[in-house]
């Protein structure tokens, strides 16, 4: 049984379906996340400031594990047919079956999201524990992305746990060794930090948040410091594209502020993947050893 699921075409079919599955999960930890470290905050703002302000918090916000999926609307609780990856939203249409509010396309796109980023990392690096870590490593950018797209915020619950898996990986090493590792969290840290203070001292504005540090830190610790250059370039690249064409698309000024994690998570996983390949290439095309 363990040969046949360790087939090439059998393990990338059923890492498919896992990442359908974990990519609905996902979709909780996008959506319920931040509204739980919110309300923290909160209390914990309170408790510094020492108010008696008792149930002025409002209830607690769902968890993300126990309480089950329901409407937003009307809160009726999804039953099983309801809460099938993609296949659900539409035959439902996306809308809700009860009140027919509309459903976010983010569900079905996350879900197809890390199916395919799922299926593609089996494809990479086979049935193997190198491909149990990428997955652990693609499924946390999935998540990241989602929040900083819908909050502008990479919660530190999230990068800091990702640089240390980087850092603990190495120690076997799996992908780089230990020194490799450092430098690359290190550098990948500092670098972000410095053109943060750079661009604030000429211009007295914050042109990025913390966590875009500690998420390149996170690439840095998992990818080595070889590999901080072509992340940084690539996800401007896709920034300046994709960030540009929505602003056009929305008719949204310049200065309208852009979430930079998600284009920092797509160029890192690219250059997880792909990074050996694009490498080649480069080298192909400009003649370079």
């Amino acid at each position: 049984m363990l040969e046949f699921v360790a087939t090439p075409g059998v393990a990338v079919a059923l890492a498919g379906v896992l990442g359908l599955v974990v990519g609905s999960f996902l979709n909780v930890v996008i959506l319920r996340l931040p509204a739980r470290l919110l309300h923290s905050w909160r209390e914990q703002s309170r408790e510094i400031l020492e108010l008696d302000v008792a149930g002025e918090g409002g209830a607690s916000p769902p968890g993300i594990v126990r309480e089950p999926s329901h409407c937003p609307q009307c809160k009726h609780k999804l039953g099983a047919l309801e809460n099938i990856p993609v296949l659900s939203w539409l035959v439902l249409r996306g809308r809700c079956k009860h009140c027919g509010v509309k459903i976010s396309a983010q569900y079905p796109l996350v879900e197809l999201l890390t199916c395919t980023t799922s299926a593609l990392i089996v494809w990479k690096f086979g049935f193997a524990w190198h491909a149990a870590a990428g997955l652990l490593f693609t499924w946390t950018l999935v998540a990241l992305a989602g929040i900083d797209v819908r909050t502008q915020l990479l919660p530190d619950q999230m990068t800091l746990p990702l640089l240390w898996l980087g850092l603990l990986f190495a120690l076997v090493p799996l992908f780089i060794g230990p020194e490799a590792s450092i430098l690359g969290a290190a550098l990948g840290y500092l670098a972000l930090w410095s053109i943060y203070w750079m661009f604030k001292l000429v211009t007295g504005k914050e042109g990025m948040g913390y966590g875009d540090f500690k998420l390149l830190g996170a690439l840095g610790a998992w990818m080595g410091p070889w590999s901080l250059l072509p992340i940084v370039l690539l996800s401007s690249l896709i920034g300046a594209i994709v960030g540009g064409s929505l602003l056009a698309i929305q008719g949204r000024d310049r200065a309208t502020p852009i979430p930079f994690g998600p284009f920092l998570a797509a160029a890192g996983w690219v250059q997880f993947v792909f990074g050996e390949t694009i490498s080649h290439l480069y080298r192909a095309i400009f003649g370079l050893p």
